[in-house]
């Protein structure tokens, strides 16, 4: 019984190594900085040139193209709001109509739009 123990704390030993390299092997991997190549002059790499030309892009009117966007949105993410307010009139007034302990079908699908609506303004709000 004594050499079997004797085996298992060598295994386990060894066990132990091996876990403690791993771990220092891959803290390095992930502390070591990432490749970065400057190109051969030295400077910094410039931006691509879609990206740069788009902070500054004007349209054919002269108004800066992520403003025109911007009030697009706005005026995208009001219409759908009150969409979404007449939406849930309407679904109010079909509750009221059906009476107590009774949900019409159309109502459910009515909540179904609604919810479809509101993540679309969310999402459209988050961007």
């Amino acid at each position: 019984m004594h050499r079997f123990v004797a085996y298992d704390n060598n295994r386990m030993r060894m066990a132990r190594r091996f876990f403690a390299f791993s771990v220092l092997s891959g803290g390095f991997l992930i502390s070591r900085p990432q490749d970065q190549t400057l190109p051969p002059n030295g400077e910094p790499p410039l931006m691509p040139p879609a990206n740069r030309d788009n902070k500054e892009a004007r349209l054919p009117n002269g108004k800066s193209r992520n403003n025109a966007i911007a009030q697009d949105e706005h005026k995208k993410a009001l219409a759908e709001a009150s969409q979404l307010v007449t939406l849930s009139e309407q679904l109010r007034d079909e509750l009221q109509k059906a009476g107590n302990y009774i949900v019409p079908v159309t109502a459910v699908r009515k909540t179904e739009e609604i919810e479809k609506l509101a993540k679309k303004i969310r999402g459209r709000l988050k961007d």
